[in-house]
């Protein structure tokens, strides 16, 4: 073994700076709020592109999350098409992302072609980008629907770009709301990307779903406790048999009990005795009545 094998290899270490003034994460509340808009948005993305494209168009949300705009960015292919749609009252943008073959397939298709054929990687000319444009339009009215209280300012397209590495639709900083999709249209899939700036629905998903305060999460607990269903039993005084009387046992068999009759029952919640009762009837219904209750010393 030689002098530099028995050197100890020394690991890099990596820090992610992580701002806590300004959390990456969505609370499990709003995740879920997200993910049926996005879900319900994305059935009408899907109806709304067969009715276009004349053929069948399926639209499948993958995922929800929340990142910078930088690493959104950083995340998508150099070339892609990418659709800055300006919001009211915002200065950072939403964005609409998809392959510029799979768009260009769309166009293709509503032109009156009936079958895919491969499709260049290229910028959109000015009939195809207006195309474009005619189906954005409705896909952000779906969305509008979609998300409801949410997104209730005007969304409208702004541009069309195609290279993500420069397309500033927001600060690098800025936080954005990221939705992934598949998109099956005819038999071509390709994945997407929706963008919206989280500004706009942080404060909205706080109003239509409140994450509640931890500091009363022992009270609650028992609350919830109280209200679990538990099996109760009433039961006669345990009788012990061998092995042999079970195995010998038949129809009409009479097993001795060491029950008396005058004694009431015992009632009891996983082998533990909590009270005693005798027996009743409730109406049509056989009712044990609490007579006793064992006193808890924990």
């Amino acid at each position: 073994m030689s002098v530099i094998d028995e050197q100890p290899v020394v690991r890099e270490r990596s820090v992610s700076v992580y701002d806590f003034r300004r959390p990456a994460t969505l609370a499990r509340e709003h995740s879920r709020v997200l993910e049926l808009a996005f879900e319900t948005y994305a059935r009408q993305w899907g109806t709304q592109l067969t009715a276009k494209v004349r053929v069948k168009s399926v639209v499948r949300l993958d995922d929800v999350f929340m990142q910078s705009y930088d690493e959104y960015a950083a995340s998508l292919p150099a070339v892609t098409a990418m659709v800055l749609c300006a919001v009211e009252g915002s200065d950072a943008k939403l964005v609409v992302q998809f392959p510029s073959p799979s768009a260009l397939g769309w166009v293709n298709r509503m032109l009156g072609a009936t079958s895919d054929s491969p499709m260049p990687d290229r910028k959109f000319t000015q009939i195809e980008q207006a195309l474009v444009r005619g189906l954005m339009d409705e896909a952000l009215e779906d969305l509008s629907y979609s998300l409801g209280p949410l997104l209730s300012e005007a969304v409208r397209v702004d541009t069309i770009q195609y290279n993500s590495q420069f397309a500033q639709a927001a600060a690098p900083g800025d936080l954005m709301i990221v939705a992934v999709f598949t998109m099956t249209v005819g038999d071509v899939s390709a994945p997407a990307t929706l963008a919206v700036p989280a500004s706009i629905l942080l404060a909205r998903l706080k109003k239509v779903n409140q994450t509640e305060s931890r500091g009363d999460a022992p009270a609650r607990i028992g609350e919830q406790l109280e209200q679990v269903p538990v099996e109760l039993s009433v039961r006669l005084s345990t009788s012990f048999v061998t092995p042999s009387q079970v195995l010998g046992l038949s129809v009409g068999d009479v097993l001795p009990l060491p029950h008396l009759e005058n004694r009431p029952f015992d009632v009891t919640l996983d082998g533990t005795r909590l009270a005693t009762a005798a027996p009743a009837r409730n109406g049509s219904r056989a009712a044990a009545v609490i007579v006793t209750i064992e006193e808890s010393h924990r």
